[in-house]
């Protein structure tokens, strides 16, 4: 309460004080590059055992197969596969985790779990689907829908830059090359929609009361 020696006391509101909801860029980049060191040291294992890792990718349309949505990202089918994976992977994650861990969380759960069902049901029988990249294109569309969401001048800075710069990976949805899963690519790139769309609606604040 405040005093004022001219009437009755009148309350006082203390200034809210905003939280801190992103991740330093040293803490994001120190998770990021785990990550990645974990995949490089899962594929130098994968390599030594003559592949023996890649039974733990996406088996399509194999029941038993379901529960590796969740070990297939971190699992590559050569180093080739996983040296192109890994800077976009790097660049596109560091910039989602700027936004927050919790954000970074939940989208990365999305972005997984329906680009793993996608290839799972869409991908061929007897078919085994590996890498990062459905991940990736995930991340993308985040980055993407979200600055047009928010609004805001450095996501939408950020969008813009990654337009740009990967811009050219979003026909990677589409049936074409040999050998690449379209199929994951489809289902990141619509869980990243997905994942903008419901963080940006729980971000709102709630409407103001009426009188």
């Amino acid at each position: 309460m405040s005093t004022n020696p001219w009437g009755p006391p009148t309350p006082y509101a203390p200034r809210p004080v905003a939280r801190r909801t992103g991740v330093s860029p040293l803490g994001a980049a120190g998770l990021i590059l785990g990550l990645l060191a974990l995949m490089w040291l899962l594929e130098i294992l994968d390599a030594g055992t003559g592949g023996a890792l890649d039974q733990f990718g996406i088996r399509a349309q194999d029941l038993d197969g379901l529960p590796e949505i969740f070990t297939a990202p971190f699992l590559h089918a050569g180093f080739a596969h996983l040296m192109s994976n890994s800077v976009p992977f790097a660049v596109l994650g560091f910039l989602v985790l700027l936004g927050g861990l919790a954000r970074w969380l939940v989208s990365s759960l999305v972005v997984v779990v329906s680009s793993g069902l996608t290839a799972w049901l869409l991908t061929p029988a007897n078919t085994i689907v590996l890498g990062a990249s459905g991940v990736i294109f995930g991340w993308l569309t985040y980055l993407l829908v979200r600055g047009v969401l928010t609004r805001r001048p450095s996501q939408i800075l950020i969008g813009v830059a990654v337009l740009l710069v990967y811009g050219g990976m979003i026909w990677g949805v589409l049936p074409g090359t040999y050998g690449v899963s379209w199929q994951a690519h489809l289902g990141g790139a619509v869980g990243g929609v997905v994942a903008a769309v419901l963080l940006h609606r729980r971000s709102r604040p709630a409407p103001a009361p009426g009188l």
